[in-house]
């Protein structure tokens, strides 16, 4: 344990709690931007098996963001290039790779398997199909997006708090490639990370309710209250899904 040693010495983690971390699993569904964050992060506090989905190979434009892949990568699939990363970093850690498009066919099998769910897509299209899946297999889901110099993170309690279906009713799936800097993309898989934490160990201080938005120009945080729509298509009490949920 000498690893945690340092996991272990916080009140609110201990023995107990790192043993729980090391016992759970946990799917990155991305690996590039904020998976890249997010996976070192759970890697080092010992989440014991990381499940990777991306079904993209390392370009040189993912370096400037991506850093758990190399230069000599490039071309080379992200879940390998990920997994690889974290077998020299932490080789206690089970990492089950995943290089498929998660989609209607595959997605109630792959994500059942884990106990929580980070969603790190770059696709609106993506994150809201994941946001269904999670709802409708009851499986708690930890919310991040971000562009240029801007995040948000939320986490969704399927039967208890709103889903990004909630909040997002219609999105516009149409949209072109925008930049992204990497700060932006470590401060909010940091907080993802730090929301799977509370989760697996049962600290009742998630961001259920709250959508947690970031302005890094402005270095401002901001809490905005969510409430459930009972009306939403996707969890509302109207919803076909909700009757598996509650």
């Amino acid at each position: 344990m000498e690893r945690y040693s340092r996991n272990i010495l916080i009140e609110k983690v201990g023995e107990e709690g790192q043993q729980k971390l090391l016992c759970s699993k946990v799917l990155v569904a991305g690996a590039g931007g904020l998976g890249s964050s997010v996976i070192a992060s759970l890697a080092s506090m010992g989440i014991g098996t990381l499940g990777l989905i991306d079904n993209d190979q390392v370009e040189l434009s993912n370096l400037n963001r991506q850093f758990i892949h190399k230069f000599e990568n490039i071309g080379k699939a992200k879940v390998i290039s990920a997994k690889e990363w974290i077998n020299n970093y932490n080789p206690d850690i089970i990492v089950d790779t995943y290089q498929v498009r998660l989609d209607e066919s595959n997605c109630d099998e792959i994500i059942n398997k884990y106990d929580v769910i980070v969603d790190c897509f770059d696709s609106y299209k993506s994150k809201f199909m994941l946001n269904k899946a999670c709802i409708e297999n009851n499986k708690i889901f930890v919310h991040g997006g971000v562009t240029e110099f801007f995040g948000q993170v939320m986490t969704i309690i399927p039967g208890k708090s709103p889903c990004l279906n909630c909040i997002f009713d219609k999105v516009d799936t149409d949209y072109g490639i925008k930049g992204i800097i990497s700060p932006t993309v470590n401060v909010i898989g940091s907080l993802q990370s730090m929301e799977v934490l509370k989760i697996i160990l049962n600290i009742n201080s998630v961001l259920t309710y709250t959508f947690l938005s970031y302005d890094g120009i402005n270095q401002r945080f901001k809490n905005i209250t969510v409430n459930k729509n009972l009306n939403c298509s996707v969890c509302g009490i109207k919803s076909p899904l909700t009757s598996k949920n509650i």
